[in-house]
């Protein structure tokens, strides 16, 4: 009952190790390749604002994308002869990427290996970048009007305990784990993204929010801009300031980049990785 679970769980995420390694120091900035889909995509984008904001002046990044399934590691992959699979190798051969990230999405017809484009992509990456980091971000879950109907569906009592299974059982248990028996020597580490949508939305409905948030609506003022649930400027904000801490270590409670609300993001986001395990952390 538990594998039905298992694989029936990633059927509704968005499509879209700790290591033995010490993390490296960091100076003025990583180069950094990443790639995913539309919820990767503003995190990755607005990243560089952040670095470049707290001091990372050298930070830079090749962010290529695609939409919903094709931004997955797998059809990456898989798709050999498309522009961006050739303009990743591209990337990767190079020989100076730092860190390269991916989303956790993966294979829904195969659930028995659910790291086959992650593992692809890093034995690929190694080849020209022998010291590079690899990163998982953890989406939310999608269709965020269904969350409460779709953790009762599989057994839990929220959304939260939903979300916490996929992060901990399916992510670090299932993918983490494996990747990291498979490469020893690589440091590989997790973003739990999707707690920003997650928090804040529980944040709207206790009316704790310092800014007048509607659940669906305009980018500018809503936490979701359609049913699909992509982000809202506030969940943007969000998680990118959970990039920032998960990547650079940033001290969020010190941080004076302005995010544009009166809600405490920087606080929301510091609570969130600190409460990430920290056998998955950079």
């Amino acid at each position: 009952m538990k594998t039905i679970l298992k694989f029936m769980i990633v059927l509704i995420l968005s499509s879209c190790a700790k290591d033995n390694n010490s993390a490296p120091e960091v100076s003025s900035g990583y180069n950094m390749l990443l790639i995913g889909n539309s919820f990767f995509k503003p995190y990755a984008k607005k990243l560089d604002e952040l670095a470049m904001d707290a001091g990372f002046v050298e930070h830079t990044s090749t962010r290529i994308t695609r939409g919903g399934d094709n931004g997955r590691p797998i059809n990456f992959w898989n798709d050999s002869l498309t522009e961006a699979h050739l303009s990743i190798n591209t990337a990767l051969d190079q020989g100076d990427i730092d860190i390269f990230g991916m989303t956790a999405g993966h294979d829904f017809d195969n659930p028995t290996d659910r790291i086959e484009g992650h593992r692809a992509w890093i034995n690929y990456a190694l080849q020209s970048n022998p010291n590079i980091t690899i990163f998982i971000a953890i989406p939310q879950i999608d269709f965020p009007a269904d969350w409460e109907q779709r953790a009762q569906e599989y057994g839990f009592d929220s959304i939260q305990e939903l979300y916490d299974y996929f992060v901990n059982d399916i992510v670090h248990n299932e993918m983490v784990d494996q990747l990291r028996v498979e490469f020893p020597n690589t440091n590989i580490f997790t973003i739990p993204t999707g707690w920003a949508s997650i928090n804040l939305d529980q944040m709207n409905i206790n009316n704790e929010l310092l800014d007048q948030i509607l659940r669906f609506g305009p980018q500018e003022t809503s936490l979701f801009v359609d049913n699909k649930g992509h982000q809202g400027d506030i969940i943007i904000e969000a998680g990118s300031l959970i990039w920032l801490n998960s990547i650079y270590g940033v001290d969020l409670r010190t941080n004076t980049y302005d995010a544009g609300f009166n809600t405490n993001l920087h606080e929301i986001a510091q609570q969130i990785t600190d409460s990430h395990d920290s056998n998955y952390k950079h």
